[in-house]
């Protein structure tokens, strides 16, 4: 696994943690706090877009 760099955690209501992180190659993860040996990877532009979208509440139907 590579060295990953992590943010604090990121708490929602419930308790509900995710934490994410980067590495030297250029690629972002996301993993539920406690559970980092376990993320998920993607580019960081793709962690971009994604909180990008987040922002703009193109996920709030999933909340």
């Amino acid at each position: 696994m590579p060295q990953i760099t992590w943010e604090a955690p990121f708490c929602g209501e419930g308790n509900n943690c995710f934490r994410l992180g980067t590495d030297t190659d250029g690629n972002a993860y996301i993993a539920v706090n406690g559970q980092e040996d376990r993320p998920l990877t993607d580019s960081m532009e793709s962690l971009r877009a994604l909180i990008r979208d987040i922002k703009a509440g193109k996920a709030d139907h999933l909340l």
